[in-house]
Formats: structure tokens, sequence, C-alpha cells
């Protein structure tokens, strides 16, 4: 059981970067502050400017998520336990989490019937301590609130404890222990999804490189708005017209014209009316496309995926090169993410057979991130097949497939061969009796049809 201290420092690493989260959500959400702007603007602005969401940031995480797809597990027997607990579906949001907030968890447990139950976790209720000798967590706390409690669960290698405080919001302080578990796993049952960062530091967001520049792209964007309304629509002018009434000295200065209307009308024969020409909004053309250059550059999104004008590949390959930035760094966290996994199948097999998690050798098998037409991917595999260099079951691998729907092909393949084993069997005995029905022996007939082996028999027979 950790002292009260021990308690109250790990719960505080969970309200450390509460600014931080709250600032990349916002971000993620597109509900971000207008920037750039003086004071004084704001001020005189207020809520007449509303801003125009450019979400670059959540473009740059979920082009990253969308290519972290696991197809499997070198053990066949962990996918069973996987699709139970819907993880074919909550990794991309475990995913997802660790490239927006820089930190994921997953906690793997056995349920009441001792099968593995694993669940997702965010950065906003979870920490971890980990052993800076062997990077490994020591103890983790995960914490959140009901209507009228707040409730807390710390995790060791070799117990499991519940608090309760009996208010809400508390964060530190109030809690008390309401029940014990022991820890037969002998390793704490939480895992860390960590994106990139330092060695010594906590998990970064995959957006913070782009957030300055979606501040200056959402400004210029707001700009272009606010100049069409004001100067992009042609502006029409009128003179030599009475603006205030003769008969009334007092009465102010007015516009005889409104803004609806679509004539203007003057019986003074010294009136003249024109057209003021259209603003030209170019240059924020121009610059809003040197801001998107300048994300694609450090985010590694082609530029067809930012919309830029003239950079629509022409074919697969064009396609595939474009995106190589891209895809690269999705390999990256492919074994980043992997490690992680790879852990939490540990944990799983464990619950399984009561084995030694460290003792589990297990891999993660991953779809293939990059940007591949299907017809491409099945004839380059084809090739590989037939030139015996891939047997089928890593043929279907290849392809995307994962173990339940490898499976399922074989079994269907099997039923398939055995029905054409039959009606072949079938087509050729009835063509032997074809034969025989002409005055051929049976031995012919049979060898006639292909049924050799049953006319060696029939030969052993005589």
């Amino acid at each position: 059981m950790p002292t009260k201290n021990e308690l109250t420092e790990i719960l505080q690493k969970i309200d450390e970067p509460v600014a931080d989260h709250s600032r990349l959500v916002r971000y993620y959400e597109g509900k971000q502050p207008l920037t750039f702007l003086s004071p004084e603007a704001i001020e005189n602005l207020g809520s007449r400017l509303s801003t125009v969401s450019v979400n670059v940031p959540r473009l740059v995480v979920e082009t990253i998520a969308e290519r972290l797809r696991v197809t499997g597990f070198t053990k066949p027997e962990i996918w069973t336990s996987w699709l139970v607990n819907d993880m074919d579906t909550l990794s991309s949001v475990v995913h997802r989490e660790a490239l927006l907030l820089g930190d994921a968890y997953v906690i793997v447990w056995a349920d009441s019937q001792g099968q593995p139950l694993v669940s997702v976790e965010s950065a906003t209720q979870m920490a971890v301590n980990i052993d800076p000798a062997t990077r490994q967590i020591t103890s983790a706390v995960k914490r959140w609130e009901t209507k009228d409690a707040t409730h807390a669960v710390w995790y060791g290698p070799d117990e499991i404890i519940r608090y309760k405080a009996r208010s809400v919001g508390a964060t530190t302080t109030g809690f008390e222990p309401v029940e014990s578990l022991d820890n037969p796993l002998g390793r704490v049952p939480v895992v860390q999804f960590r994106n990139g960062g330092r060695l010594m530091t906590r998990g970064v967001s995959e957006m913070l490189d782009v957030l300055p520049l979606t501040d200056a792209l959402v400004k210029l964007t707001t700009d272009l708005l606010t100049a069409s309304e004001s100067s992009a629509r042609p502006r029409r002018w009128a003179t030599g017209i009475e603006l205030t009434d003769p008969d009334d000295e007092t009465a102010e200065v007015a516009n005889p014209y409104g803004e609806a209307d679509k004539m203007m009308i003057s019986e003074a024969p010294e009136s003249k009316f024109g057209q003021l020409p259209a603003a030209d909004l170019i240059g924020y053309e121009n610059a809003v496309s040197i801001i998107m250059r300048e994300i694609s550059a450090v985010s590694g999104l082609p530029d067809h995926m930012l919309g830029l004008a003239g950079s629509n590949p022409t074919s697969a390959d064009s396609i595939r090169a474009s995106e190589a930035t891209l895809t690269a760094k999705a390999e990256a966290r492919q074994g980043i993410f992997g490690r992680s996994w790879r852990q939490v199948a540990q944990l799983i097999t464990a619950i399984q057979t009561g084995a030694d998690p460290a003792s589990v050798d297990v891999g993660v098998k991953w779809a293939d991130p990059s940007t591949r037409s299907t017809a491409q991917e099945a004839d380059a595999v084809t090739k590989l097949v037939q030139a015996g260099i891939l047997p089928a079951s890593i043929a279907l691998e290849r392809l995307g497939y994962d173990a339940d729907e490898i499976t399922a092909i074989e079994a269907a393949k099997d039923r398939e061969a055995a029905r054409a084993s039959i009606a072949d069997v079938q087509a050729r005995a009835d063509l032997a009796q074809n034969l025989e029905g002409r005055g051929m022996n049976q031995p012919a007939s049979l060898a006639a049809a292909g049924l050799f082996a049953a006319a060696n028999e029939t030969r052993v027979g005589e």
C-alpha cells in the first residue's frame, strides 16, 4: 500500500498537464481563440468577429491514426480476447489519444469469469510512476468523478487498492481506502502508450509543431473573410444627390440608397452614378499558400492533403512518393506503439494461462501504412507466391486480412476444394460408366476416365 505522500505525489501527476491538455483539446476541436490581434482590436470587436476554424491539428492526428491498424498477433489465441474486448475498434482510440495528448493508457485485468478485461484510459484521468533505472512502470493511478464522490484506483505490482473521497472534485486529499486486491501478475497491469518525445519527459502531442502555424492560418482566413465583406464587393457611388431635407435643416444626413436597393434614381440633372472596383484578394491567397507549405514541411502532410492547388498526384506511384514522409512517420509510430501492444498481449496471455508476463514471447502485426491500390498489392503478393517466396497464409496477411478473416478464407478454400474433388470423382465415374455401356471393359473404362487408382484396384481384384 502506498503511503499518503506517495499517493498524493502520483495524483498530482494527473493535474500537472491539465492546462496543456485543455489547450491541445481546444485546438483539436477547432475552438482555439483568435490570435495575432491587438487587445484593443479584440475589445472593440467584442463578439462580432468569430473564429474561422481551419482544423489542421485534427488532420495531422487523423492522417497518422488511420494508418495505424493492428491486424493480429503471433499468438492467435490472443486475438479472441482482443475481439471480445472490442480492441479492433478501441485500439484506434488509444492511438488517437496518444497522438493528441502525448500519452494514453491501457489497463489489463480479469473479469468476474477470469477472462482478460482490457480497458482504454485517457491521460486526463491517469498517471504512472516510472523507474528511471529500468524504465518500467512501478505504480499507476486512475482518478474519476461521479455525481457525489471522487474515486481513485492505485495499481502496484503486488496489490491494487481502491480509494474514495466523499466530495466531487477532490484532487489529492480526502481519499480513504475502501477495497484491496492482490495482484498475482507480479507486474503493474497498466501499459503506457507514449508518443515520441524525449526520454525524460512526458509524451509529446503530434500537433505541437503546427499550432502556431494554425494560428497564423486562422488569422489570415479571418482577415480574408473580413476583407471580402468590406472591400471585395463592388461599391456603388452617387454624386449630386440631396442628402438632407431642404425643409428640415435639423435632420441628420442619411444615405438615400440602401444596400438592398437594386436601382438608384435621381431627378437632379447633375446626378452621377458609378461603381468602385472590388479589392483584389490574391495577396491573401498567396499568404495562405505559404503557411500551408510550411505546415506540410513540419508535419509531413503531402500538398494534396492540404488542398494546395496544382499539387494533386497523377498516379499511384506519385501518391506514394508524396506520402513518403507521412508513411515513415506512421511506421515509426508502429514501432513505438507496437512495444506497448506487445506488453498488453503479454498481460492478456498471463491472465489466460497463468504464465509470467515476462516469459511470453509475442509480436504485433500491423497493416501496411502506405497508400497502395488493392490491385497493385494483390499483383505484388501474387508474384511472390508464384515464385515460392511467400506461402498463401503470409500472402493474406500482406493483403491486410486479420487472423479471423484468414481462418475463414482458408476454411472456405478447403470446403471448395473438397466439393471440387467430389464433383471431379463423380464426373469421372459417370464417364467410366458411359464407356462401359459402350462395350469397354471396366479396367479400361476406369483408366480412360482417369480413375487409375480404381483401375489398379480392379486389376488386383481380378
